[in-house]
Order: C-alpha cells, then structure tokens, then sequence
C-alpha cells in the first residue's frame, strides 16, 4: 500500500524499514548506557516522546523522503525506550521469584503486542489506508507516558559513570548503525561474497575493534568492559543472537510461504500465526515464574531451543500442497512452546551477573544481539531461500516448488542456527574455575603486602572497579589474569 501510495520503488521500498533498524540497532548500547548515567525513566519517557512524534510524522508522510527521516527518527526513540526496560525491571524487581515472573509478563506482553500489531495492522490497511498503523501509536503513546509518569521510579545508578564518552559512543553508533546497514542492504541485494558487502563489514569490525581498544583505555568508558566477565551474561547474548537470527527469519520466509504458496492474504496469516502467540504468552505468564524458579534458568535453555528446533525441521518438510491443521499448526505449536520457555530463562541469564550500576548497558546489550541477529538472520535465510529457488526455476521446476524448497533451505539453516546455541547453553553449564593453591598463596602474598584487606578471594567475587595490576586497589583476581 505504501508502495503504490507514494511511488517508492522495489529497492527504495526496503528504506521504509531499513531506516527504523539502522537508527534502532546503533543507538541501542548508547541509550542503554545513557539511561544508567542519567535515570531509566527519564531516557524511557524521552524516547516514548521521540517515537510517538515521529510516528505521527510518519502517517502524515506526503513523499518518500519525509517518511524514510521519519522512520530514522522513530527508530532512535524506539531505542531509547526499548534499551533500558529490562534494565528497570531488574533494578525495581531485586528479589528472585518476583523478578522471573515481571520477566514472564514482559515475555508475555513483547509476544502478544507483535501479534496484535501483525493483526490490527492488517485490518487498519484494508479498512482506512496504512497511514493508520502510525497513527495508532499516537494514542498508545500517550497512554504509557501517563502511566509510566505515574508508575516508574527513576533511579540513577550511582556507580555508572560522571560522564558521557563521546569518541566511544561514536565509534560504537557509527559501527552498529553500518554494520546493520551492510547486513540489511547490500549483503540481501548483493551477496555476501560482493565488494560492498565485505569493505563495508570490515570497516565494522575495525570500528567495533577501536571501539574495544577505547573502552579499555578510557576512564570513564561507555561500556566497562567488566560486564562481559561474566560467562552467563557473554553467553546468554551469544545464545539470545543465534535463536532470534533462525526465528526472525524463519517467521518473515513462513509468512511468505503461506502467502506465495498457500495463497493466504495477509489478514489470514496473522490468524495462522496467533497460535505461536497464544502457547507463547501463556508459558511466559503462568509458568515461566515457577519453572525458573524451581530448575533455574541455564536448565530451561537446552530443552526449550531443542523445541524450537524440531519446530524448524518439521518445517523444513512441509509439502506444496500442505494442511495447514496438519503441516503448520504442529510446527507453530512448537515454536510458542519453544520460544515461551526459552526467552524469559534466557532474559534472567543475560541479567543475573549484572551490577546494578550497569543494568540500562546490560538491556541495550540484550536488545542489540536480538537486533543484529534477527537482521543477520533474515539476510542468510533469506539469501539462501532466494538463491535455492532460482536455481531450481532455471532448473525448469515449478514455481511452487522451488519457493518451496527455497523455504526448506532457510528452514533447515534457522534449525542449524538454533543448535548451536543449544550447544552453548550446555557449555554455561560447565563448572566455573576456582582459585587452585599457587592462586591462594598469591593471594596472600598480595595480602601481606598491604594490597588487600584480609579474606580469601573466590572465583565468584569479582571486583566492582578496574585497576592497573600493580596498583593498590588491584585484586589477586586482576594479578592472576594478567599472568
């Protein structure tokens, strides 16, 4: 509708999303890290103002280019809302049991507001004009501003930082936002293998290689790169990247097989889709609490991806001419089981180690390995998905078939995706290393010499400040990691 209305072409169609994830995925670390400088509510509230705007400037789009700035604009209030909720949950919610189930209502809530989009859009298109899928967040807007004025604490976090690091936070926007750029349009348009695609992935990583390099170095870095110490935290964000880069884009290539295969319109496929929310939402709202509680989070991990994997390969056959009670329904069920059990574990995990000095960071990093893997994901699938069909249709087989088979590629490839994570959630698992007897006489040594006060060190207490090893303040844990 868009299309037509405004005269965008195929490629110049692809902005209107592109520039809400561009905007959205750069300014997630920097927002997340802003809202534990200068209060959670405050960046929530300003970035709820900011998209609310932009939304309206969006349905009142007369041309291209207004609702592409627009759309950049409403992706960076987007990420000022979105980095620092986990991060509020966290800190307003400290005892265990109450903090797994707000994660639960939060999982909850995520699933049931996507599907309600995915339907109310549909029916504000057909019913008024796309114009109205903006013009509904207006209202929305308003609404959680007066509540969250009414609800929200804000609270700064005492240890987070005097100020903000201005070449840091360059360098990390300027990364992110070409790194997502590169994996959205010429990695999709072009291939991976292409010039544009590799110079501007590795100019990236070089950016993303200074921005490390700063941070280590700074004295009030943006992100202290202590927050990666702990394992759970670096491998719940490798693990949360890996499951959304195969769900993300198996549910954008399943929408397609439905509407290209099946011939299903869109209105339809939201409601083919709602069971995926449905299991979802009640495993995050009833259960999640108690299972979390009761086996903890690591041991929720394995099970729930191994679903969402069989999920995936019982996809990776569905037939041409399929049922959709028979062929789509098993796999979808599976799916919302899947993800229902996996997301609240896996936002618990991410969060646990995390000083509360650093938790809008620790949400922005949550957010921003979603982000990067759901945008990595749709490219490889869908790459894959694309390359697969063309083959086949100059192979000279059916149109049909070979979108199907295309969409068996992509399918069995998000299967392969979530495996392993699988694999990394059973290596969380393994014991954490303990100090051995040359690190206890260490230890004491440092101890004798006036450099800590006295007490053994475990492997557990991790020091709230970095310093220099050699220096006063420097642990026996800092001695033993630089040797």
């Amino acid at each position: 509708s868009i299309q037509t209305d405004l005269g965008f072409s195929s490629s110049g169609l692809a902005w209107v999303v592109n520039a809400y994830l561009i905007a959205f995925g750069g300014l997630l670390l920097l927002a997340g890290r802003i809202g534990d400088m200068v209060g959670h509510k405050r960046v929530f509230l300003g970035g709820l103002v900011v998209f609310t705007l932009a939304s309206l400037l969006c349905g009142l789009s007369q041309n291209q280019t207004m609702l592409v700035v627009a759309r950049f604009v409403q992706g960076a209030g987007g990420a000022a809302t979105s980095a620092v909720v986990l991060g509020m949950i966290v800190t307003m919610f400290p005892e265990p049991r109450e903090q797994a189930k707000a994660i639960g209502v939060y999982g909850f809530v995520a699933s049931a507001g996507g599907s309600v989009g995915l339907l109310l859009g549909g029916v504000l298109t057909q019913a008024i004009d796309w114009h109205w899928i903006f013009f509904i967040n207006v209202p929305i807007g308003l609404v959680t501003g007066f509540a969250a004025v009414r609800l929200l604490d804000d609270m700064r976090m005492p240890g987070a930082g005097k100020g903000a690091d201005l070449p840091g936070a360059a360098l990390i926007v300027t990364a992110l936002m070409l790194g997502v750029y590169t994996i959205v349009s010429p990695a999709a348009e072009k291939g991976w293998g292409s010039a544009t695609t590799l110079l501007l992935a590795a100019g990236s990583l070089v950016l993303l290689a200074l921005f490390v390099v700063r941070e280590a170095l700074a004295r009030e870095p943006l992100m202290p790169l202590r927050v990666f110490r702990s394992r759970d935290t670096a491998g719940a964000n490798a693990i949360q990247a890996l499951v959304v880069a195969g769900m993300f884009g198996t549910f954008f290539l399943g929408s397609l097989y439905l509407q290209r295969v099946q011939h299903y319109d869109p209105l339809k496929i939201g409601f083919a889709f709602l069971p995926v929310t449905v299991v979802m939402g009640t495993l995050s709202l009833r259960y999640s609490e108690r299972l979390i509680v009761r086996f903890g989070a690591k041991r929720l991990l394995a099970p729930g991806m191994v679903l969402v994997a069989a999920g995936l390969l019982l996809f990776a056959r569905v037939p041409v001419h399929s049922h959709y009670a028979i062929d789509v329904l098993p796999v979808l069920l599976l799916l919302g089981a899947g993800v229902g059990s996996t997301f609240p574990a896996l936002m618990t995990l991410a969060m646990a180690d995390v000083e509360p000095q650093d938790a809008g960071l620790a949400s922005g990093l949550v957010n921003t390995s979603a982000q990067v893997g759901g945008a990595l994901g749709l490219a490889v699938l869908a790459t894959s998905a694309a390359t697969h069909t063309s083959s086949l249709k100059k192979a000279g087989k059916p149109v049909a078939d070979a979108l199907t088979s295309g969409y068996h590629v992509a399918f069995l490839i998000g299967a392969a995706l979530v495996g392993l994570a699988v694999l990394i959630s059973l290596a969380l698992h393994a014991p954490k290393r303990t100090p051995s007897a040359a690190e206890d006489e260490l230890a004491e040594a440092v101890e004798a010499s006036g450099g800590l006060a006295p007490g053994p060190v475990s492997a557990s207490a991790r020091p709230t400040q970095e310093h220099a090893p050699g220096s006063p303040q420097a642990t026996a844990e800092d001695l033993i990691e630089a040797s």
